[in-house]
């Protein structure tokens, strides 16, 4: 592990023991017995918060922990890992990662299953629980543990031109495609499994926990949802929205909606303008009744490494970087969205459309993605299989047969 110590004083087995009452600041702890410690962390964190044009966030906000502690001499190593890739890139060799890392709560059971990812105890976990929704809460629980220290929510919903739709049409997507073009990017299993979801098929039981239930898509309720999708891509006012199509035509005018996430909220913004606009996701219909369409939701959090050597200074600088100051300046440099409740609970946060339309499709228009290992087993034939919708393979003639085979190949591998 690239975390080393060099202690200036030596250590009584009774202090060093005491580094390590579970893996959290706990109340009762001797906070004397990691004083005088040098040490060197590496910290694993996207390329975005490193970058000099967001002010170097990952950065600035190590070096104001290491002020905030004399009592730790700490030297900071950075690497460059996504919060998306953290969960294929760590477990590859957990020993050899960073000492604190950041992830998508989608690839907890991963982590978990790798040795990975530290349970988050004492102080540590009462203030993920005391400052975050319950949602987001057990977004990052699994059997009663709490495994990372969220900072922001995680889906997406939908962006549009006011010039182009009005606040009635993005209530509807079938008004939307009725009068100008939609980007959807049909072919991501992210995105398509909101017409599923909206038509009640159901993604590892009734809470997204039960990985033997598998993904039920079976029946008219998966056969309806995928004429939908064929309805959808048969319409001419749609866009498939794959490799940026749906930003650039926001760019040129071709079209007036495209359903992403904070993470192109500048870009969007700038292009729009005045005529910016950020909302929940729209109904849609299925076999002629409107349904609410349902993203995927999840967060993104601060993990420790279990490997490291100080557990205590690790898990104190997760927090640090998931809490309330950071989030704060996550969100002036990146826009990144808070999950702080205090923040959002003020008057600059809330009027923010941004913030809004995230919030809205995470409280009213999603369902807490399944971090269960069947996941793992859908994503890639869930694309396949849009992209055969799209390629006018399945249609409304072969759907149920199509959407029998589908739900067959997703669940051939979970135990029942």
């Amino acid at each position: 592990m690239r975390l080393k110590k060099f202690i200036a004083a030596a250590m009584t087995a009774a202090m060093a023991a005491s580094l390590f009452v579970g893996c959290g600041l706990g109340k009762s702890e001797d906070k004397k017995a990691d004083e005088n410690i040098k040490t060197t962390i590496t910290v694993w964190g996207s390329a975005e918060d490193q970058a000099e044009e967001n002010g170097k966030w990952l950065q600035t906000m190590c070096e104001k922990f290491n002020a905030e502690h004399p009592e730790w001499d700490i030297t900071f190593e950075y690497g460059v890992c996504s919060e998306q890739d953290a969960g294929k890139t760590v477990p590859q060799d957990p020993a050899n990662s960073g000492d604190v890392y950041f992830f998508a709560n989608d690839q907890l059971q991963a982590l978990i299953d790798a040795n990975a990812i530290a349970k988050l105890g004492g102080e540590t976990a009462d203030y993920v629980k005391n400052t975050n929704s319950s949602a987001i809460v057990d977004s990052v629980t699994v059997g009663g543990a709490v495994y990372g220290v969220p900072f922001t929510t995680n889906t997406w919903f939908m962006y549009y031109d006011k010039s182009k739709f009005t606040e009635s049409d993005v209530k509807s997507l079938d008004a939307m495609l009725a009068k100008g073009k939609v980007a959807f990017n049909i072919t991501e299993g992210w995105y398509m499994s909101s017409f599923f979801i909206a038509n009640g098929c159901k993604y590892f039981g009734a809470n997204g926990t039960d990985n033997s239930a598998g993904i039920d898509i079976s029946g008219d309720k998966g056969t309806q949802a995928t004429k939908a999708m064929v309805s959808l891509v048969n319409n001419p006012n749609f866009v498939n929205d794959a490799q940026g199509v749906g930003i650039a035509g926001l760019r040129d005018g071709s079209v007036g909606a495209f359903f992403s996430g904070s993470w192109d909220y500048k870009s969007v913004k700038e292009i729009l303008g005045s005529n910016f606009g950020a909302v929940s996701l729209p109904t849609v219909k299925i076999n002629g009744v409107d349904k609410q369409l349902k993203s995927f939701a999840g967060s993104k959090a601060i993990a420790v490494n279990p490997n490291c050597e100080y557990q205590q200074i690790a898990v104190a600088l997760a927090k640090y970087l998931g809490g309330k100051e950071a989030q704060q300046e996550h969100y002036n440099l990146r826009s990144v969205i808070p999950c702080n409740t205090e923040l959002l609970a003020t008057d600059a946060v809330k009027k923010d459309a941004l913030v809004t339309a995230q919030n809205n499709t995470f409280d009213k228009t999603s369902i807490i993605q399944p971090t269960v290992t069947g996941m793992n087993d859908y994503w890639t034939p869930a694309q396949n299989f849009a992209k055969s919708i799209v390629n006018g393979e399945i249609t409304d003639a072969n759907a149920a047969e199509k959407t029998q085979e589908f739900y067959q190949l997703i669940n051939s591998s979970i135990a029942k």
